[in-house]
């Protein structure tokens, strides 16, 4: 054998050996401590019988050296080893290059073998890390080693790694590819583990070889009493296959034979459900499950549902006819016909077969479904047309309505749950998404067997030690250390204390150790330290399987003993435990701090129940490792009878960092702070609500990771360096048991107007604030003082008042439940409060979840991501939320597939992994094997796409796309042998490919591909996406669902706003997907058409929005989307506070839709250039935005529309401001980083402004918009953003006219042989000017074709031509300057010839120039072109638009309209001026000044005038101003009129009268606001009233 290959397979054996959890240093000592114990024994042999011990200790168990029990060895024995001891951890598996590593699962039975794996890919960096630390070289004999994932023992199937030909991820699962190495039949043992480690050392034979040689091995040693039995060898039996009928928590030792002594430490097998937690939430599952049985098919249909809007929202389609079009086999042709839009489904189904059968007798509607065409989404039957989310979108976007026509049985129902699945126990272990363990354990069973059986052979010879004393003990401190090492570095102080009665040896320098070794030459005092020694390490390996969840334990654990319970109201002991110690500390920390303390605080819903308490402050010190010890006992000032059942202690770990080196005088100088370096948190009752009690190891969480303002009930075992605190809680023979107490029977309820107006008036004022979040102490003990006041003032407002409850403790509860009880059944929108952290009270949250239950499935879907992260405040693993959670997604496949994704994204929240883990478990373990293999499917589509979309970004810009189309590659094997796949996105997305060619990317900083994915119905269009990587979706999906749910507001209340809501999915921290928006352009585009300073003009919008909606109908139709869509993006964005508003991130469509794209910024923090905020106007609305309202340069009667829709819209959100809070409150701990604390929502509730009146909100709105108008910033902006993304110009692109709605060639046009300017005429809008007319003659083509261009145009085509060909290959262009009248006859007559020159030399340049696309563009005729007249007139569209939408005054004395806004309430008249409209022009022709002046008549005093401020240059001007008369008594209004007359500021204090009108006020109704528009008139007009 060469050195090579020895080197190799050393090397082999060692990564064997390290999958146990042991390093090589520890195997060494281990392997070396065998040999010389081996060694000892046959030297004593050697020396004949006289030197054996007496006969009262040669009672010994089975050595090593005996015979094991019969097994099957599988050749060669190393792969056997490999294969059983390195468990379904990715980390200790090893992965050869080309071999996937698909042995992360595992099964109890054989029915899970072809299970799909799932991937928990976002973990794979810090797996690898982890890795990377095991595999280090030797730490330091101080330093404790890092702490791997645990190991678990394989059951019955074995996944062993697999070559596949095709390229796939390691960690994806495959039934067909991957099928276990070993029959169920093959017995796995461990009896090769110490010929493997003797094989490993030089190849030495064992004691079995030499035995076998014939060598004389002589008698096994005997043994002291006092030492524990040896430890038999370890055989594996497989464990029985659960039944639901047989004990979750199960047991099965390692050996068959018996242990002859009572305190032996046998390592013995129990299940993943050894947790009770765990195990009670298993049969939780068990009964959801059997209450949604498979044959149910209202809860398992097995596809996908199509969603409905709720009753409120059906705005559009009933009553009407709908056209729609059906496709279906029953015949040839598509049917298209008309129905209304309350049509029932089923009633479709019967028209559409009619036209397919004669005789509809034997057939039933039933049986047949519509399906939406391009989608795999299917119409309930009995529902109407109208009320699917899918009609009322096509309804909005004028959309085609097709549907298809399947029989049910022809249906692919591949997501169906089977009897199969039905059948199969629920159980954690085969659903956990890596399945790696939620709590990772040091070490192996085998491993620390091997390492208890070291220990055993060391105290051994330390009791049979008569010369060499310290090396003996020496070596036996040392396998203690390693054992303590692998049992997560801790030690314990009946450890030290058992440590400390040895001498001093040099990896243990205590100081409080036995000095004088003459103590040990008796035997009887060793056994005692031996005996002592080994009770402790039991004691911790008893502590450590019970704190890490591990699958094995020192003794067979039998049905738990009922103790007797006390009512934990009924203590009155104060709460109290001790603190022993720190473990695990860094060598950082003792080189860099000192004074280490730790603060104990109790808290309930984040409220502190008590003061903190304090430990003395203590150094880091040198045991077997770094450790800090206080031993000291902490007591609360709380009884346990005043402790709420869901209070929490907090531990947090401070310390003082170590001055810098320098003098003292520089030391005493510095100001040190204290910081904090972990905590930690644990309930005080456990899931059964018992007390807890006994040892206790918390890991500690480091200070600088949180999770917003949640902080996790699970201490930190995830991370492998974790410090860990052990602490002691009193124990008890009874357990003190928090029972939930009876709401009080008595709880009064009080009217409201009972209360006097003082009381009334401050509870009005807090009952406003719509947020618990800003209650004062003050307002807390006036809400809950009058919380029996407050029933029907305040319905919603439950959460205020419980969260005014001062305490929370059993005594107190009858009356806070009473309260609950009595308040009636809430919305399920305000019950969203009561979800929140402040209220862990199960009862509170138990009921917050019955008023939700009436929810619908697609109204859950809009509120499900808050739902996820509400879990976080849940207490224990069950809860009534989750069964909620659960019971839904298992009855809609729509709400699985999304709440699949939701849990997979939160399991990158370290804090909470261990319970998403089990969460996403439960959830696989309910959806059946089918939706689990989609789900499998979608993560492998998600990681390819991940990593090509990471390979393009870290590309060149010239390679880029070659690079993606070589790693869409893997994409298209995917779907070779995958036949189909859900987008996540959307689960009715199904597709079956990919079109490689038609894939691009953005040329943005995050490099986004565009991808395009074949549609699986033959019918539907391909399905283009957006996915982003590198970019956290997160924010985008909230700010997305937000606006929805506004959306549905305004529908619900009557306003559509016409918003454009796309989809976007976060599928992990920094990648998801976007739904890409047909038929859309981003402002920038279209700006820029007009030149780089294309963003300070006011037509570039108008214009196109003009070149894609020709006709007049089309056009007024574009318009009037964007006036509903402009206000509704201006509220929305205004309210959360997005920024970065440039123009890449807002997109209009041709239709006239405007949206915002990319939410990367919100709640007000603004992307900052330098020390300058870019957003500085309130939201984006621009001069060209204003032009396309008003139809021209100059306020219209449609601007005042704009401005009321946007205060209508912006005051019915303001209603809801308590649900907005709540979802956004709710979101808090999500790790969104612009969402982190209260302040963030804050930006909120001063943005909704909740303590306003309507009018007040209205005038504050109004003033917005006209700051927003009037702001340059925004423009400056846009072109900033234009030059900065002229370096990302792609020279494949084109440069296009802004007035063509699209390209035109030389091969779709066919080639120009003459041009012509015959004429010309002239124009008024959207400028004056000249338009030209052009003759145009084509080959092949009868007679010519007239088309109209302005100059202007023209000089854009020669612009665009420079852009393009070199200047010197174009002719000359006419000069655009002129001295003189630029808009004389004789000016247009000379630019007619020169331009007919012009066009003559481009049609005879070169073939680069007379066939370039542009040009062909620019001859094609164009929808205007087709109404040239024959006198050389045109009709303008634009032109009569503005005429249209102004409003013209009546002929005669009507001088215009103003519209107000009166009402008369608690003894005050307020008066809104709101608008202008009509007024006449000033005598020079131009627009006034206007300003509204009043006076409330009779006015003897003169003392009522009032006046609002004046507005520049308009004849239609907008006020939204409030004016107020107050002391007017209610019977005075009969003899009250308003004299309002409307002026124009002029210089000098000029005014001009423009109208007045007079207003009778005895039609005036108090408290009814009359809104109305009211005629001006000149002076002395009789149209006064």
């Amino acid at each position: 054998m060469s050195a090579a290959q020895t080197q190799n397979d050393r090397e082999q054996r060692w990564g064997c050996l390290e999958s146990l959890g042991l390093s090589q240093r520890e195997l060494v000592l281990a392997e070396a401590l065998q040999m010389e114990y081996d060694a000892l024994a046959r030297h004593r042999e050697d020396k004949g019988p006289g030197c054996t011990l007496p006969a009262e200790t040669s009672k010994s168990s089975p050595s090593r050296s005996e015979p094991s029990l019969p097994r099957r060895v599988p050749s060669p024995p190393w792969n056997n080893l490999q294969q059983v001891v390195s468990g379904s951890d990715p980390m200790l598996s090893p992965v050869q290059p080309g071999v996937s590593n698909l042995s992360r699962s595992f099964g109890e039975s054989h029915s899970y073998s072809k299970e799909p794996r799932y991937i928990l890919d976002e973990w794979e960096n810090d797996l690898e890390g982890t890795s990377q630390l095991l595999t280090k070289g030797l730490s330091p004999l101080d330093e404790p080693p890092p702490v791997p994932p645990r190991n678990p023992i394989l059951q019955n199937d074995l996944f062993i790694v697999h070559r596949n030909s095709a390229p796939r991820d390691v960690n994806m699962f495959t039934p067909e590819a991957d099928q276990p190495k070993l029959s169920s039949g093959d017995t796995l043992n461990y009896d090769n583990l110490n010929d493997s480690l003797s094989k490993h050392n030089g190849d030495l034979p064992s004691p079995q070889s030499r035995r076998v040689n014939g060598d004389k091995l002589g008698k096994a040693l005997a043994r002291s009493n006092t030492l524990p039995p040896q430890v038999p060898p370890r055989t594996y039996l497989p464990v029985q296959k659960s039944t639901r009928s047989q004990c979750r928590v199960s047991v099965d030792p390692v050996s068959l034979r018996s242990r002859p002594n009572g305190f032996g430490y046998e390592l013995f097998q129990v299940s993943e459900e050894r947790d009770e937690e765990v195990a009670a939430f298993c049969h939780v599952l068990d009964l959801l499950r059997s209450a949604c049985p498979y044959n149910d098919c209202s809860k398992n249909a097995g596809f996908v549902w199509s969603p409905c809007v709720a009753l409120e929202e059906l705005q559009q389609g009933l009553g009407v006819s709908i056209k729609i079009t059906v496709y279906s086999n029953h015949f040839r042709e598509p049917l298209t016909f008309s129905c209304d839009g309350s049509s029932t489904i089923d009633l479709l189904i019967y028209q559409t077969l009619c036209y397919a059968h004669d005789d509809l007798d034997m057939i039933d509607v039933d049986d047949y479904l519509l399906k939406i065409c391009g989608q795999a989404e299917f119409l309930k039957n009995n529902q109407t047309l109208a009320s699917f989310e899918y009609i009322q979108q096509c309804l909005k976007f004028d959309w085609d309505i097709r549907l298809v026509l399947t029989k049910r049985s022809s249906v692919n129902m591949e997501l169906i749950r089977t009897m199969e699945d039905d059948e199969t126990p629920s159980s954690m272990n085969h659903s956990i998404l890596l399945q790696e363990r939620p709590i990772k354990q040091t070490v192996t069973r085998e491993a620390l067997t091997l390492l208890l059986d070291t220990f055993h052979n060391e105290a051994e010879s330390f009791l049979l030690s008569e010369v060499e004393l310290l090396l003996h003990v020496e070596r036996l401190v040392q396998s203690v250390k390693a054992l303590c090492s692998s049992l997560a570095a801790v030690e314990t102080p009946d450890i030290t204390a058992a440590l400390n009665q040895l001498p001093a040896c040099p990896c243990r320098l205590q100081p409080k150790v036995q000095k004088d070794v003459s103590v040990l030459a008796k035997k009887e005092n060793k056994a005692k330290i031996v005996e002592k020694l080994t009770a402790a390490i039991l004691d911790l390996v008893e502590l450590y399987c019970s704190t890490f969840n591990a699958n094995f334990h020192t003794m067979p654990h039998s049905s738990r003993a009922t103790a007797p319970i006390q009512e934990a109201g009924m203590v009155t002991n104060v709460l109290s435990f001790s603190v022993y110690a720190a473990h695990r500390i860094p060598i950082t920390w003792a080189a860099s701090y000192e004074n280490f303390f730790l603060s104990c605080s109790l808290t309930h819903g984040g409220v502190e129940l008590c003061a903190p308490q304090h430990t003395s402050k203590q150094s880091v010190s040198k045991y077997l490792f770094h450790l800090v010890v206080w031993d000291q006992r902490v007591c609360f000032p709380v009884q346990i009878n005043q402790l709420p059942r869901e209070s929490q202690l907090t531990v947090t770990i401070y310390a003082t960092p170590l001055p810098p080196p320098g003098g003292v005088e520089e030391k005493s100088k510095q100001k040190r702070s204290i910081e904090a370096l972990g905590w930690v948190t644990m309930p005080l009752f456990n899931f059964r609500h018992v007390l807890t009690c006994g040892r206790k190891l918390l890991g500690l969480w480091p200070s600088n990771t949180g999770s917003g303002n949640a902080r996790s009930s699970t201490p930190n075992f995830s991370q492998p360096d974790s410090v860990i605190l052990q602490v002691d809680f009193p124990t008890s023979s009874f357990e003190v048991r928090f029972s939930t107490p009876a709401p009080a029977e008595f709880s009064p309820q009080y009217e409201f107007s009972r209360l006097d107006q003082v009381s009334q008036s401050q509870l009005h004022d807090v009952l406003h604030k719509k947020s618990l979040f800003w209650l004062s102490p003050e307002d807390k003990r006036l809400l809950w003082e009058k919380r029996y006041f407050c029933h029907v003032e305040a319905a919603g407002r439950l959460t205020l008042v419980l969260a005014s409850a001062p305490s929370w403790e059993w005594a107190c509860l009858p009356d806070i439940y009473a309260l609950l009880r009595q308040w009636g059944c809430m919305n399920h929108l305000d019950a969203l409060g009561l979800l929140n952290a402040t209220f862990p009270d199960q009862e509170c949250r138990r009921t917050a979840v019955q008023w939700m239950d009436s929810i619908s499935d697609p109204e859950l879907l809009d509120f499900l991501p808050q739902l996820v992260q509400a879990l976080k405040y849940e207490c224990y693993l069950d809860s009534h939320l989750v069964r909620f959670l659960l019971r839904r997604a298992i009855g809609d496949v729509r709400i699985a597939h999304y709440l699949f994704w939701l849990l997979k994204d939160t399991l990158q929240d370290s804090q909470f992994s261990v319970r998403y883990q089990y969460l996403l478990a439960a959830l696989l373990c309910c959806s059946g094997r089918s939706l689990r293999e989609e789900f499998d499917r979608q993560c492998w589509v998600v990681n390819i796409l991940a990593k090509v979309a990471q390979r393009v970004r870290d590309a060149s810009p010239s390679s880029r796309q070659a690079i993606l189309r070589e790693g869409l590659e893997e994409v298209s094997q995917f779907f070779s042998m995958n036949s189909s796949c859900r987008l996540p996105l959307n689960p009715g997305l199904l597709v079956k490919g990919i079109n490689i060619q038609s894939c691009s990317y953005f040329n943005s900083n995050a490099v986004p591909l565009k991808l395009s994915f074949q549609n699986l119905d033959p019918l539907g269009d391909n399905i283009s996406v957006i996915f982003k990587s590198g970019d956290d979706l997160r924010q985008d999906m909230l700010t997305l669902q937000i606006i929805r749910i506004m959306n549905k507001i305004w529908i619900q209340e009557g306003l559509d706003m016409r918003m454009v809501i796309f989809r976007c999915f976060s599928t992990g921290r920094g990648k998801g997907m976007v739904e890409m928006i047909p038929n859309a352009e981003t402002l920038r585009k279209i700006q820029v058409e007009h030149g780089v300073t294309g963003s300070f003009k006011d037509r570039p919008l108008a214009d196109w929005l003009q070149k894609h909606n020709p006709s007049e109908e089309e056009y007024e139709k574009a318009v009037e989307n964007f006036i509903y869509s402009c206000a509704g993006c201006c509220v929305a964005t205004h309210i959360l506070g997005i920024c970065d508003r440039h123009n890449d991130n807002i997109m209009l469509k041709t239709s006239g839709h405007m949206f915002h794209i990319d939410f990367g910024k919100f709640l007000g923090h603004a992307q900052m250039f330098g020390n300058i905020k870019r957003d500085r106007a309130p939201f984006v609305f621009t001069s060209d935005m204003a032009y396309v309202i008003n139809g021209g340069d100059k306020p219209s009667s449609r601007f005042h529309d704009f401005v009321d829709l946007c205060c209508e819209a912006y005051n019915l959100i303001r209603k809801h401001a308590h649900l907005f809070l709540n979802l956004l409150g709710l979101m808090l701990s999500s790790g969104i980083p612009e969402l982190s604390d209260v302040d963030d929502l804050k930006y909120v509730y001063d943005a909704l402004r909740p303590h306003e009146s309507e009018a007040d909100a209205t005038m504050h709105f109004t003033r917005l918009i006209e700051s927003s108008l009037g702001s340059m910033a925004t423009k400056l902006n846009f072109f900033i953003h234009n030059l900065a993304q002229m370096k990302f110009a792609s020279s494949e692109e084109r440069p296009v006219l802004s007035f063509a709605p699209r390209v035109y060639t030389l091969k779709t046009d066919g080639p120009i042989r003459r041009l012509f300017v015959c004429r010309h005429f002239k124009t008024y809008t959207p400028s004056k000017g000249y338009s030209y007319v052009v003759k145009v003659d084509r080959e092949g083509q009868q007679g010519a074709t007239l088309v109209q261009r302005t100059f202007e145009e023209f000089h854009e085509l020669h612009s665009k031509l420079q852009l393009i060909v070199p200047s010197s290959k174009l002719p000359s262009f006419p000069s655009r300057f002129v001295i003189g009248r630029s808009r004389g006859e004789a000016l247009a007559d000379r630019r007619k010839e020169a331009l007919n020159g012009y066009v003559w030399h481009l049609i005879h340049a070169a073939p680069e120039v007379a066939q370039c696309d542009l040009i062909y563009t620019f001859f094609h005729p164009l929808p205007r072109d087709e109404r040239i007249g024959s006198v050389g007139t045109v009709v303008n569209a634009l032109h009569n638009k503005q005429a249209d939408v102004s409003w013209a005054p009546v002929p005669g004395k009507v001088a215009g309209e103003v519209k107000l806004s009166i009402l008369y309430k608690s003894d005050k008249i307020f008066i809104m001026v709101m608008h202008i409209r009509g007024l006449q022009a000033l005598q020079d022709g131009t627009d006034p000044d206007p300003y509204v002046k009043l006076y409330l008549l009779p006015d003897p005093q003169k003392t009522s005038k009032r006046k609002t401020k004046a507005a520049r240059r308009t004849c239609n001007p907008t006020y939204n101003e409030m004016l107020v008369y107050d002391r007017i008594p209610r019977g005075d209004l009969q003899q009250r009129t308003i004299h309002l007359r409307v002026l124009n500021e002029g210089a000098f204090w000029e005014n001009t009268l423009l109208g007045e009108t007079i207003i009778h006020l005895k039609d005036l109704t108090p408290g009814h606001r009359w809104v109305d528009w009211h005629q001006l008139g000149t002076r002395g007009s009789d149209i006064n009233r």
